[in-house]
Order: structure tokens, then sequence, then C-alpha cells
């Protein structure tokens, strides 16, 4: 039987990036609507946070790609620590993850 290693760190730099991708998308209601039933209203919370943050840069920078990137930075600590905490999670993490990179 083989034994599959899932790298944390990476799992959660991937989701990082995804999820700040979704937030700046003309679906993250939808997106946000899958966070929430997989991970729970705190991340969901975060998430609405996220695309508040991005949606205030883009009128006050018209897109200035720092904010992204800051957002990516918070999401990857974010992630990590919840799969630290909630190991379960990390199919959870995954599949959003794919799932925001084909929005």
């Amino acid at each position: 039987m083989a034994q599959t290693v899932i790298h944390q760190p990476r799992v959660a730099w991937d989701g990082a990036r995804a999820f700040v991708r979704a937030a700046g998308s003309q679906q993250s209601d939808r997106f946000a609507a899958k966070v929430l039933s997989r991970l729970g209203s705190e991340v969901y919370g975060q998430f609405a946070d996220t695309r508040q943050r991005l949606l205030t840069a883009l009128v006050e920078t018209g897109g200035d790609r720092y904010a992204g990137d800051v957002e990516a930075g918070k999401w990857r600590v974010r992630l990590e620590d919840l799969l630290q905490t909630r190991p379960d999670l990390i199919d959870a993490v995954r599949e959003l993850t794919n799932e925001a990179f084909e929005l």
C-alpha cells in the first residue's frame, strides 16, 4: 500500500494564491459559499474581509498588485495555522484550491 505525503506549507501557499484569486473574481460569492460550507464561518468571514480589501485597493490604486500579494501572505499563514490545528481539513483546502483556479 502506497502512502502519500502531503506538504502542508505547500498546500497552504497554493491555497493562499487561489483564495485571493477567487476573492478578486466575479464568482467570489459562489466560492465564498463553498468556503462557508467546507471551512466554517470564521474562514468565510476572513474571505469576505479579503474581498473587501481587494475591492478597496482596486478603487484606491487602480489595481496595484501589492494588495493581492499582501492578502496572499495573510492567507498562507491562516491556512497553515488551520491545517496544523485541523489536519482533517486538508482535503477541503485542496478541493477549494482546485476550484478557485478553475474560476
